[in-house]
């Protein structure tokens, strides 16, 4: 039986998922040279239902990968994190390999979905609740790519023998260059105060084909997903683009350690945006996403510079895949 007492509760309401800031950063990269678009724009509500077809492809491992290891070794996780944790999820999603952490977490103090969308956090507060009635579950509605604060009801970071612990899984820290990725850990850092932990999934550097059929499948579910992005801004920009002129394209970029995605005119074409006149040359292309991979020391110390130091870490058997516990050093 559900517990309503034990969810803080939250007003969720309709909410503009193209913030101003948001809205000027797609126009501004489109006005730019060479043209990009924020990756944040990739998932409305169409993008997000393409985006876990994706996660179910048979060349998209990630996700399969990652959870393989949360099931092999979420105990072992659980005993780094403690008795008494707070459960900080920024971008909480499915909650599938979140149920599996909790599920073996000693006593967890509250679990605290962070989620910029009140559609999604509803739906991850519900399943929450219905799977762990005894949890405390307090929502919070903030974009967790910048500065939020805990609910007032936790009070301060690591106060009553609580300690604030940080789950982000997914490789999604690999959106960001290593410079936002170093400076969002930083926040947390001290968010989560002097006891703060830290249970982070990174995608590993591995053989370059492997990487490109994850990002370019044959069933062209990535390219769907990618070209929604026009369909998207069609829709809340009144512009004007075709996105079946342009073509997806994924690629990886030795220099930097990251795949890229990006859209390519197929030809020279014209679009219109808010009394823009978008022209495009035939193999332009828009940059709208990164997918930085790392080595497990890389990682580890980019996150030392962000006040992180490492624990422990998983990999499964190919080394596709590493969850890192760390702590506040």
């Amino acid at each position: 039986m559900k517990h309503p007492s034990l969810v803080q509760q939250t007003r969720f309401e309709p909410h503009d998922m193209a913030p101003p800031a948001l809205r000027r950063a797609v126009l501004d990269g489109l006005l730019a040279r060479p043209r990009h678009l924020p990756s944040a724009y990739l998932y409305d509500a169409r993008g997000s239902a393409l985006f876990e077809q994706i996660c179910t492809l048979p060349e998209y491992y990630p996700t399969r990968t990652e959870l393989a290891i949360l099931q092999t070794h979420a105990a072992a996780m659980a005993a780094r994190i403690g008795s008494r944790a707070v459960l900080v999820e920024p971008g909480s999603g499915a909650g599938v390999k979140t149920a599996l952490l909790l599920a073996q977490l000693h006593e967890p103090a509250a679990y605290v979905p962070v989620e910029i969308s009140p559609s999604a956090l509803e739906v991850t507060v519900q399943a929450m609740a219905a799977r762990f009635p005894q949890l405390p579950i307090h929502p919070q509605q903030a974009d967790f790519t910048q500065a939020f604060t805990l609910p007032p009801a936790l009070g301060h970071a690591g106060g009553a023998g609580e300690r604030v612990v940080f789950f982000f899984p997914g490789s999604t820290i690999g959106n960001f260059d290593p410079q936002q990725a170093q400076a969002l850990l930083a926040r947390w850092r001290l968010l989560g105060g002097p006891n703060a932990g830290l249970l982070i999934g990174i995608d590993l550097r591995k053989d370059v084909a492997v990487l490109q059929a994850a990002y370019d499948d044959a069933q062209g579910v990535t390219a769907a997903f990618n070209r929604n992005l026009l369909v998207r801004i069609n829709r809340e920009f009144g512009a004007d683009f075709v996105p079946d002129a342009f073509d997806h394209l994924a690629r990886y970029d030795a220099e930097h350690g990251r795949i890229e995605m990006h859209l390519q005119s197929r030809e020279a074409q014209v679009a219109y945006i808010v009394g823009h006149a978008l022209r495009f040359d035939a193999g332009e292309t828009i940059h709208t996403e990164n997918s930085y991979k790392y080595t497990l020391s890389g990682f580890a110390a980019l996150a030392e510079q962000a006040g992180w130091q490492q624990d422990a870490h998983w990999t499964d058997p190919l080394q596709r895949f590493g969850v890192l516990a760390m702590r506040a050093a």
